[in-house]
């Protein structure tokens, strides 16, 4: 693909003690501060910082630091838009970078600390960007008008330039960049009208999409530095398992090993390079201590779960007389068992770090951070280094979907304890493989949901019991959220409603998934409600309708999409439509499914209409592009993922092959559709997942007319 090493030196992020260490970072022109990336944080140059998101360039660019990563779902471009919107600047003069390591100043203000995830990027930041670019705005004007010995209020500014017409001055940000940045910043600025925005609202492309596809981008896998070793770890099969010894006689005769230890989480392999270290890896011949681990397969796991049902649980709803309702004299009752499987997140870039001791004792971490802050603790734990002397350099990642949100940073422990065993003398990169990622935990926990529902004779619903077995993903000793949301609160006028959360210990390390929570119980609300809605004889979403008319939000995206696919339209022979609302993260989405039965009986989805909404469209080609990601990511999920334990409680998967994520000839057409509106913006990246599920679900059920009580679909028409 013509992509040429280019070797530079990162003297702002890497001299320490007159050491200058060299780093290579692989990609065409991928150097430190390339145009669209703006000035690194802690970068060296003219630069004027405004405030603590606004620097400007003698050449009048802004470079806006993210405090938020870019793994694909736009923060880059979005935070971008905000502050240029409000400091009236011109698109083609903004940049972007990475905003360095710091809870405090750079705190996700939904989280109370640095970090991206629960679709919050947009949400959390957008009085905050918008104030930060205003502040700059009136920073510059504050000081054109000193130059020009006018009065502030007399300045106009419009696509980058500062003008007053009555002395016909004009200049640009850059003239006034160094008087601005020393004047007091305002104590309170007035923010835009809805009404003038000239950016907010307006489809734009990302700034990030022109390196990712002509190879300038710089991932973590990019960054070479000199003398770097390649570390691996050996891994268990089994959760909770530890070493108990190991021999590497036949690993250490592989070329370019360096040395071998073990480590808290494994066994460390340092080699010269990539092969070598995987070679030597696979040569360990090591004992592991079972006696601590997870030996349960999946199947025994979920008939444990079913016999937690069997006690009290926690409570998380119980309106009106349940079991009044569901005993009742003209009640027709509905029963349903749903298993969610374990889910991988199998980003495309699996997890990697590369960490730099300088002779001052400081290091440098280059990775792509989700929680910088939490990361950078880790390190200055394990090493034994003041935090004050860490510096986690933020790259582009290649996905995450939950993967890299891990509190505590286990991942960058390991990271550590590996550097740390490995003498900290030569810079050092740890990667995890393919294997590594789909077989390393961390996933979305395993579920089993029993649920019964009434009818009374005029087909109403009159009745939902409603019990949910999993692992608390917040490790909470009483009811975890994520455990419940998006069936504790559903929107649907029920007026006897319960539902009971039970959270049994597992050794197997969890985390969230896109969409966390809804991601299962979606799926369970959306399939019963529309199987309960058919017992009854009504219209799947006119039943809802009638459900929803205290929530008219949701009302809203489900009567759009349903105007969208015409629904009450006769399909085309051989395909059935299903239909699911779903509201997460803030954010209301509605979508329809068109479904046929496909190759080897799997069902072959032809398109997804969406209907969302996220409040203020801040970018619609993102919202758009988020919607269809979404819908492609649960769809494969839904289809063909799982994470399975055998017998003895190891992982049967271990790479695409067998589990496999949506092929672009499988990936539906889809037609997103975003409801204007006024309200405070809300999450894109995790609210698509939820409704395509169930969508799809509903309309298998119509078309075969059975229900799908399992995920993923393929192990049900395997089993």
């Amino acid at each position: 693909m013509g992509i040429q090493n280019v070797r530079a030196t990162r003297r702002g992020f890497l001299a320490g003690a007159g050491l200058v260490i060299g780093v290579a970072l692989a990609g065409r022109n991928a150097l430190a501060g390339s145009l669209i990336q703006g000035a690194p944080a802690g970068a060296e140059g003219p630069h004027k910082d405004l405030n603590a998101f606004v620097r400007v360039a003698p050449d009048g660019t802004v470079t806006v630091l993210s405090k938020h990563i870019e793994f694909g779902q736009g923060p880059y471009t979005g935070l971008t838009t905000l502050v240029a919107e409000e400091l009236d600047a011109d698109w083609s003069q903004m940049r972007v970078a990475a905003a360095p390591a710091d809870d405090d100043l750079y705190k996700n203000l939904a989280f109370g600390l640095q970090g991206t995830g629960g679709s919050t990027a947009i949400a959390n930041s957008y009085e905050q960007m918008r104030t930060a670019g205003a502040t700059a705005r009136a920073m510059l004007v504050a000081a054109a008008a000193d130059a020009w010995d006018v009065p502030a209020g007399e300045i106009t500014v419009e696509k980058g330039r500062i003008r007053h017409a009555g002395k016909n001055k004009e200049g640009g940000f850059g003239e006034f960049a160094d008087k601005a940045a020393t004047m007091d910043a305002p104590s309170d600025v007035k923010l835009k009208d809805p009404k003038d925005f000239v950016l907010i609202g307006k489809d734009r492309h990302k700034l990030d999409t022109p390196e990712k596809t002509n190879g300038k981008a710089v991932f973590t896998l990019d960054v070479l530095a000199d003398d770097m070793l390649i570390a691996m770890v050996a891994h268990p099969d089994h959760f909770g398992a530890t070493v108990k010894s190991f021999d590497d006689a036949e690993a250490r005769k592989v070329p370019g090993i360096v040395d071998i230890k073990a480590i808290p989480q494994g066994v460390a392999v340092f080699a010269e390079n990539t092969f070598a270290a995987l070679k030597a890896r696979a040569a360990l011949e090591i004992e592991w201590d079972l006696s601590q681990a997870e030996t349960r397969s999946s199947e025994e796991i979920y008939a444990d779960y079913r016999s937690e049902m069997a006690n009290e649980g926690l409570s998380a709803t119980n309106n009106g007389d349940v079991d009044s309702a569901l005993s009742g004299s003209g009640i027709t009752t509905l029963e349903a068992e749903m298993i969610f499987p374990f889910l991988a997140h199998a980003p495309m870039e699996p997890l990697d770090a590369v960490l730099i001791r300088a002779e001052d004792g400081s290091i440098d971490c280059y990775n792509g951070a989700q929680f910088p802050g939490q990361d950078k603790a880790a390190i200055a734990d394990v090493c034994g280094v003041d935090p004050a002397k860490v510096r986690v350099n933020t790259q582009l990642a290649g996905g995450s979907f939950g993967r890299r949100a891990q509190f505590g940073s286990p991942y960058m422990r390991e990271a550590a304890e590996a550097f740390k065993a490995s003498g900290m003398a030569r810079p050092m990169k740890h990667v995890w493989t393919r294997e590594d990622d789909i077989r390393g935990g961390f996933y979305r926990p395993i579920y089993v949901h029993s649920i019964k529902g009434a009818i009374d004779k005029d087909g109403n619903i009159v009745g939902w019991n409603h019990k949910i077995v999993g692992q608390s993903i917040m490790k909470k000793d009483g009811l975890d959220e994520t455990t419940v949301e998006g069936a504790s609160d559903m929107p649907y006028a029920i007026e006897n409603l319960r539902v009971t959360g039970y959270q049994p210990q597992l050794k197997v390390p969890i985390l969230w998934w896109r969409s966390v929570g809804h991601t299962h119980t979606g799926f369970a609300v959306e399939t019963f409600i529309d199987e309960l809605l058919e017992r009854a004889g009504k219209d799947p979403v006119e039943g809802r309708l009638a459900l929803l008319k205290d929530h008219p939000r949701e009302a809203g995206v489900l009567k759009k999409v349903a105007e969208m696919a015409s629904w009450g339209s006769t399909p085309t022979d051989g395909r059935q439509r299903g239909v699911a609302v779903h509201k997460s993260f803030n954010t209301y989405v509605a979508e329809i499914a068109e479904v046929s039965l496909g190759d080897g009986g799997m069902p072959r989805v032809h398109k997804v209409w969406c209907a969302v909404d996220c409040g203020v469209a801040v970018n619609p080609n993102i919202i758009t592009a988020q919607m269809e990601g979404g819908i492609g990511y649960g769809l494969g999920a839904i289809l063909f993922d799982q994470i399975t334990l055998g017998d003895g409680g190891g992982v049967v998967q271990s790479n695409f092959h067998d589990y496999r994520s949506l092929r672009i000839n499988e990936m539906p057409e889809v037609e997103v559709a975003i409801i204007p509106s006024e309200e405070a913006p809300t999450g894109v990246g995790e609210p698509g997942v939820p409704p395509i599920g169930p969508a799809v679900a509903n309309a298998w059920r119509r078309l075969t007319g059975q229900p799908v009580r399992r995920l993923p679909i393929v192990s049900a028409l395997t089993a």
